[in-house]
C-alpha cells in the first residue's frame, strides 16, 4: 500500500465512484454494493461520460442484481487502469497529476524520497533512470466493496422465494466475486452464516499456486472477541481473513454497533498483545482446512493479515500515534472527506450545511429500519421531510427499493419499518390499546423516527451528479460520524491529506477532544440515555408485576452493570497511558486531561 489511510464506505451514494477519483493517487477506498439501482445508474453515467459501451441490465433479468454489480465493478477496474496508464505517459512537469501522486505521500515514503531525489538531478540519464523507475512503482489504490451482512433480504417473485443465493447480500457477493478486481469484500454488520458459507463456493478467495489471492477477505469488527469468533468460522471453510477492520462504535459514521462498555484503547492493545497468537491460531486452522481441499502450497507460505482502525482520528498526531503505538497497518479516515468534494459526492446544499454545522447537529438516532443506532444529520432534507410528512398526518416513507425490509408482523413478506405501509399499520394498532397518553407518545415517536435510507443516502450522489429523475425524492440522508463536526469548510484533496500526514493543519485553534476521550464520552452519553429510557419505562410499568417483565428488568439492570464496569476499566487503562512517559504523546495535555476527568465525573455519578 502506498499510503497509511484509507477511505472506508460513506453510506450508499457518498463513496460509490470515489475509486475513480482517488485510486489514481495509490489511495483505497471502499465502495457500498448494496444498491444494484444504484450500481446501474452509475455505470450508465460513467460509461456515457468515457465513452464506454454500455447495455443496460433490465431488473426482471435473471440473476440482474450479480450482473449489475459485476459490470459496474468491472467498469471501475477499466477505468482506473487507464487513468494509471494514461498517468504513466506524462512528465514530471509542476502541478501535473504525475507529481501530485508523489507529492501526496507520506512524508516517510521510500517511492518519495526518491522522487525528492529525481528532481534534484540535473537532466541527464541518471534523472531519466529515475523518473522511469518512479513510473514503474506507481500503482492504483484498491477498489474495495462493502457487504453488510445483516442486510440480507430473501427474494421472491410471483410469491415464490428465489432460492437462498439470491439472497441480497449473497447475490451482491456473486457480483463481486464474478468481477475482474483483484481486492477486498469488507464484510461488516456480524456474522452471517450463510454468507460465510456461500464464500467458500468461489475459487477467487482460496490462494493460488503463487500463494496470491485474487480476492480477499476483510472484517469489520468492533472488539477482540467479534474478530477471532468470525475469523475461526471462516478458517474452518478454508477462508483466510487478510484484514481486521476495527472500527469504533460509536464514534464512527453510518450505524454504530456499540460494544457493551469495551472501549477502543484497550481493544487496540488486545489487538496489539495477540495478534501474533491470533495469526498461529488461525492459521493452523486453516492450514489443515486447505489439505484437505487439495490446495497445495510451499511449506514456508504465510498468507498476509493486516490490522487496521477506522473511527474519530481527526489529527496527524492521533494517526501516526495510533498506527505506531498500536503496531497497526493503516487507518481509515472517513466523515472528513464528505467535505472533500474531489473524493466524495455531497451535493452543494448538504456540503454547504454540515460544514456550517455545530456539534450538537449531529447526533445518533433510532432512524435506521435495521434496529441500529444510526448517526444522523438534524440538518439534513430527509429530516426535515419527516418530520413535515408527519405534521401532515402521513409518517413514513413510500418503499421502492425495498433493501431493508424485514418485519413480518403484518404481513407475509417483509415490509420496511420506514415504510408508510408499516407505519400506518403499526400506528393503527396502538390506537385501539387504550395507552397512556405518555406512553403511546413515546411508541409513536419511536415508529416514525424511522426514516427511508435506501433513497435518502443515494439521493445527494444522484444531485451531484445531475441525474435525479423527475418524481424521485430530492430528500438527503447523510450519516457522518461525529468527528466531522470539528471541519468546518470544504477542503481539496491536497488539503485534507496533507492534514492527515502532517503538512498542514485543518483544525489550528478547534477546542476538540482526543480520539479516545471523545468515544469515551460518546459511550458515558449512550449509557445515560439507555438508562433514562429504561427507568422511564419503569415508572410505566408499575402496575405490571408479571415474572417475564421483571425478569426481563433483572437483565437489563445486569447489562448496565456491566456496562458501567467495562467502561471504568477502559478508564483505568486511560490513567495507565497518563503515567506512561515513554509514550512521549501530546494526546494526554493538560486540557484533555481535564476532558477526561470531567467524563469520570459523569459516569461516577451514573454508577451511583
Amino acid at each position: 500500500m502506498q499510503h497509511t489511510f484509507h477511505i472506508p464506505v460513506l453510506g450508499l451514494g457518498y463513496s460509490i465512484d470515489t475509486p475513480l477519483k482517488v485510486a489514481r493517487y495509490g489511495i483505497s477506498s471502499v465502495v457500498s454494493i448494496v444498491d444494484d439501482e444504484l450500481t446501474e445508474r452509475m455505470r450508465k453515467y460513467h460509461a456515457d461520460l468515457n465513452s464506454e459501451p454500455y447495455d443496460f441490465i433490465a431488473k426482471d433479468r435473471p440473476d440482474s442484481r450479480s450482473l449489475r454489480i459485476t459490470e459496474y465493478l468491472n467498469l471501475l477496474h477499466r477505468l482506473v487502469n487507464k487513468q494509471i496508464t494514461e498517468l504513466k505517459k506524462h512528465d514530471f512537469e509542476s502541478h501535473s497529476e504525475l507529481n501530485s501522486y508523489f507529492e501526496l505521500l507520506p512524508e516517510n515514503s521510500v517511492l518519495k524520497s526518491r522522487f525528492r531525489l529525481m528532481q534534484e538531478l540535473p537532466q541527464g540519464d541518471e534523472k531519466q533512470k529515475l523518473q522511469n523507475e518512479l513510473k514503474e512503482g506507481i500503482i492504483a489504490g484498491n477498489i474495495d466493496v462493502n457487504i453488510m451482512s445483516k442486510v440480507d433480504k430473501a427474494n421472491y417473485q410471483n410469491g415464490a422465494y428465489l432460492g437462498d443465493e439470491n439472497t441480497d447480500a449473497l447475490a451482491a457477493l456473486r457480483g463481486f466475486a464474478k468481477s475482474t478486481l483483484s481486492s477486498s469484500v469488507i464484510v461488516s454488520a456480524g456474522l452471517n452464516q450463510r454468507l460465510y458459507a456461500y464464500m467458500e463456493t468461489f475459487s477467487d478467495f482460496f490462494p493460488n499456486a503463487e500463494g496470491l489471492f485474487t480476492k480477499q477477505i476483510t472484517l469489520k469488527v468492533s472488539d477482540y472477541r467479534s474478530a477471532i469468533i468470525q475469523a475461526k468460522v471462516l478458517a474452518k471453510k478454508g477462508l483466510w481473513v487478510s484484514e481486521f477492520r476495527i472500527e469504533s462504535g460509536l464514534n464512527c459514521g453510518g450505524h454504530a454497533f456499540a460494544t457493551d462498555g469495551l472501549l477502543m484503547g484497550p481493544i487496540l492493545h488486545e489487538f496489539k498483545e495477540n495478534r501474533t497468537e491470533l495469526f498461529a491460531e488461525l492459521f493452523e486452522i486453516y492450514q489443515d482446512v486447505l489439505k484437505i481441499k487439495g490446495i497445495d502450497h510451499d511449506e514456508n507460505w504465510k498468507p498476509q493479515q493486516r490490522v487496521t482502525y477506522q473511527g474519530g482520528i481527526g489529527t496527524a498526531q492521533e494517526h501516526q500515534f495510533l498506527i505506531n503505538y498500536y503496531n497497526l497497518d493503516a487507518a481509515g479516515w472517513g466523515s472528513p472527506f464528505l467535505l472533500v468534494p474531489e473524493a466524495t459526492n455531497v451535493d452543494k446544499q448538504t456540503l454547504d450545511d454540515i460544514a456550517n454545522a455545530s456539534e450538537s447537529d449531529f447526533y445518533l438516532s433510532n432512524a435506521s429500519p435495521l434496529g441500529v443506532p444510526f448517526n444522523n444529520f438534524r440538518k439534513s432534507t430527509a429530516e426535515i421531510q419527516r418530520i413535515e410528512r408527519i405534521a401532515k398526518g402521513r409518517p413514513g416513507s413510500p418503499c421502492t427499493k425495498k433493501y431493508l425490509c424485514s418485519n413480518v408482523e403484518f404481513t407475509a413478506e417483509p415490509i420496511c419499518t420506514a415504510s408508510r405501509q408499516y407505519q400506518r399499520l403499526k400506528i393503527a394498532q396502538l390506537k385501539i390499546l387504550n395507552l397512556q397518553p405518555e406512553v403511546l407518545k413515546k411508541k409513536l415517536d419511536l415508529i416514525t423516527e424511522k426514516t427511508c435510507l435506501c433513497e435518502g443516502l443515494c439521493s445527494s450522489n444522484y444531485l451531484k451528479s445531475d441525474v435525479l429523475r423527475q418524481k424521485e425524492n430530492k430528500a438527503v440522508s447523510i450519516c457522518p460520524g461525529p468527528n466531522i463536526a470539528y471541519f468546518s469548510r470544504q477542503y481539496s484533496l491536497a488539503e485534507m491529506i496533507g492534514h492527515i500526514y502532517g503538512r498542514n493543519n485543518l483544525l489550528n485553534d478547534i477546542n476538540r477532544p482526543n480520539v479516545f476521550i471523545k468515544e469515551l464520552g460518546l459511550y458515558v452519553e449512550y449509557l445515560k440515555k439507555e438508562m433514562e429510557n429504561f427507568f422511564s419505562d419503569l415508572n410505566l410499568q408499575l402496575d405490571d408485576y408479571s415474572a417475564q417483565l421483571q425478569a426481563s428488568n433483572a437483565k437489563r439492570t445486569k447489562y448496565f452493570a456491566k456496562f458501567c464496569n467495562q467502561l471504568m476499566e477502559g478508564v483505568g487503562y486511560y490513567h495507565k497511558m497518563l503515567g506512561m512517559s515513554d509514550l512521549k504523546c501530546k494526546l494526554w495535555d493538560g486540557d484533555q486531561v481535564k476532558k477526561l476527568d470531567d467524563i469520570i465525573n459523569k459516569l461516577v455519578l451514573l454508577k451511583i
